[in-house]
């Protein structure tokens, strides 16, 4: 084990112990917070997650904005989200979380801030707190913790992938599973869980020869068809993405029926740059393959470098919740009856 891992622990823990006792404050927004988070460094689904929770809560027609950090942005401060906007001017997942939803995102390294800027511009009757399990300097009502396959088992960083241990899952009012993670775990114990299960749709673009604040359209050829790919996608693409846990975005793109000619990993959140595409253009020509296929959020930090790559297909990620209804009346009861707590 990496002796920092220790040290990490130690710091983790000492921050939580300050936070509990209410010595490090946590601010309170008029609104209520539901927070979305998890226990590992990325690939659990928390942008799908938030997603698919704002689409339930949509139904109920319940306006909210959500309050993200806007990780790697190179601007500061505390911004609403151009839907169309670029990844570096407001990060990848926001910019995503924008356009699925239709809804104010705010982002902001103080979220609170971000959170007062919603309440003040927007008829908000809650906030979705992206990302924030770790964040624990804004009060929230309901915490919601995704867990990543390997989770239960992994151990704390620099040695494994946890951003705290699995003790913290005690903050937790509710845990999101994957399918296939068994829900027996003592860490588990008494805490409501619900399953997800998350497809792929892939779809194949085109891209109008349109710029706007730098930012190319993409315009899908034809839906996907049930279960698998619209006719506009390559059959044999190099497949290229820049997420958290890679292989497993590989896997469902084959079990899609794509058989990728080359399968290439980039690190999170990457932001791509004309040498990248060089080298996807290149890898494309020795392997003889016939376009090129990547994820949704790997598409917003191409920006109009997508032009490049043509032709083009695009993986949407669908989240399905078992018990979706349960959920929101779940979080819409708590909020009804207890007073947030940090």
């Amino acid at each position: 084990m990496n002796p920092l891992t220790g040290l990490y622990g130690a710091g983790i823990a000492l921050r939580n112990t300050l936070f509990d006792r209410g010595v490090l404050p946590a601010l309170r927004l008029d609104r209520p917070v539901i927070s979305v988070g998890n226990l590992s460094a990325g690939g659990s689904g928390k942008t799908p997650f938030v997603i698919a929770l704002g689409e339930l809560l949509k139904e109920r027609d319940i306006r909210f904005d959500v309050l993200s950090r806007g990780y790697r942005r190179k601007t500061r401060g505390v911004l609403v989200v151009d839907p169309q906007g670029s990844a570096a001017d407001f990060g990848d997942e926001p910019v995503l979380i924008a356009r699925r939803l239709g809804v104010p995102v705010i982002v902001g390294e103080s979220r609170y801030q971000a959170g007062q800027l919603a309440e003040q511009k927007f008829q908000t009757e809650l906030h979705l707190l992206d990302d924030g399990f770790q964040h624990r300097s804004l009060t929230r009502d309901f915490e919601i913790v995704l867990l990543a396959p390997g989770d239960l088992e992994d151990r704390l960083l620099p040695s494994g992938r946890l951003r705290e241990p699995l003790s913290s899952l005690q903050r937790a009012d509710a845990i999101v599973l994957p399918q296939d993670l068994t829900a027996g775990h003592p860490a588990l114990r008494e805490k409501p869980v619900w399953r997800m299960t998350r497809e792929i749709e892939i779809t194949g673009i085109h891209l109008k020869n349109v710029l706007r604040e730098g930012t190319a359209f993409a315009v899908p050829l034809a839906p996907p068809r049930s279960g698998g790919f619209s006719p506009g996608v390559p059959p044999s693409p190099i497949v290229f993405c820049g997420i958290a846990r890679p292989q497993p975005f590989f896997a469902q793109v084959r079990a899609a029926g794509v058989s990728p000619a080359a399968e290439i990993a980039f690190r999170d959140h990457h932001a791509y740059d004309t040498n990248d595409i060089r080298r996807l253009v290149a890898i494309r020509r020795e392997s003889g393959a016939d376009g090129f296929l990547t994820t949704e959020k790997d598409a917003i930090n191409l920006g109009p470098l997508r032009a490049d790559l043509e032709p083009l297909a695009v993986a949407t990620l669908k989240l399905t919740l078992d018990r979706p209804a349960d959920l929101v009346d779940t979080i819409l009861a708590r909020i009804a009856e207890r007073k947030p707590r940090s």
